[in-house]
């Protein structure tokens, strides 16, 4: 392994081999793009329990959540019960430059950070609803379902801002106060995911599994709790690695999600961030969406319960 470059004391190995097949891309591409919005993305991931997406040469790309015995001291570490696998998790804090390029050279294309900041895990800081369309060539269907999303916002009196996933969909983030518990943060997601459905029953389905959605865009509503929704400006392990991109709801028909990629992207946001910009102050959720949303089964759970329940059907 060979240094080819050192920057804010972050040795740079191996710039020059290709990032993945189908990238088009070096790993020189994917640190200069971090670097160059580095200002820009640092804020979305800053004080978050953050998961990354890594791809190393020959192997299949895969998620790292625990930071490696090997990272350097100086990466910050916050450790997080892990609910689903039950052990405790050392996830890393991306905070500053030094930290990003260390991913950067570590291979990390992807950037999931946690809906929750260090230290208040109880209390996310965003409501996300995840839009999910039946094909790649769906766009102009999510884009539909995302003024769903939009309309049932508004009806509540709620602001929010789309991004494009960087892979199909799009994502809606609503910014919540500070006091908000994450059981009512996720009612309320259920409660909106729900009522966007019924703007256009035709259009948008809030069914978890996939036979069931009849061609439909997915609103999803179950990246709540201690869920990752991937970064604004965070790259995609995709062909032609697109990225995250903000995009003004105005603007949504008049764009692709292949119109953002790390060729593209940081002259876009050299002079300005989109997604502060876009983003509303943190709201109060109002009451009567709550308890809308109390009364929703969680769709994974009701998913679970379904497939036993066709299981047991076909044994039958």
């Amino acid at each position: 392994m060979t240094t080819d470059e050192v920057r804010d004391g972050v040795s740079l190995t191996n710039l020059d081999q290709p990032l993945f097949d189908g990238a088009e891309a070096t790993k020189r591409d994917l640190v200069d793009y971090l670097d160059a919005v580095g200002d820009r993305i640092l804020p979305a991931l800053r004080e978050r329990p953050l998961s990354v997406v890594r791809v190393r040469q020959g192997q299949a790309p895969f998620m790292q959540k625990n930071v490696p015995t090997y990272a350097p001291p100086w990466v910050r570490r916050v450790s997080l019960w892990a609910q689903t696998s039950q052990r405790e998790v050392s996830y890393a804090l991306c905070d500053d430059r030094r930290t990003l390029l260390w991913f950067a050279n570590q291979r990390a294309v992807e950037y999931h950070p946690g809906l929750v900041l260090a230290g208040r895990w109880e209390h996310p800081t965003h409501l996300v609803l995840d839009l999910d369309p039946p094909s790649a060539d769906a766009f102009p269907m999510t884009v539909r379902a995302a003024h769903l999303v939009r309309q049932a916002l508004a009806d509540a009196g709620l602001a929010g801002a789309v991004k494009t996933s960087g892979a199909k969909g799009l994502h809606v983030f609503v910014p919540v106060d500070a006091h908000a518990p994450m059981e009512d943060v996720a009612a309320a997601t259920r409660a909106l995911a729900a009522r966007a459905e019924r703007l256009d029953p035709a259009l948008a389905t809030t069914a978890f599994i996939r036979d069931d959605r009849e061609g439909k865009v997915f609103v999803d509503s179950t990246r709540a709790g201690g869920a990752t929704v991937v970064a604004a400006y965070s790259p995609r392990i995709r062909p032609g690695v697109p990225v995250s991109f903000p995009v003004a709801w105005e603007d949504l028909d008049r764009v692709t999600p292949a119109d953002f990629t790390i060729r593209t992207a940081a002259a876009l946001v050299r002079d300005r961030d989109p997604w502060a910009g876009a983003m509303p102050e943190p709201q109060r959720l109002p009451a009567g969406l709550i308890e809308e949303g109390h009364t929703i089964p969680v769709a994974r759970v009701q998913a679970m319960h379904e497939g036993k329940r066709r299981a047991r059907a076909r044994r039958g």
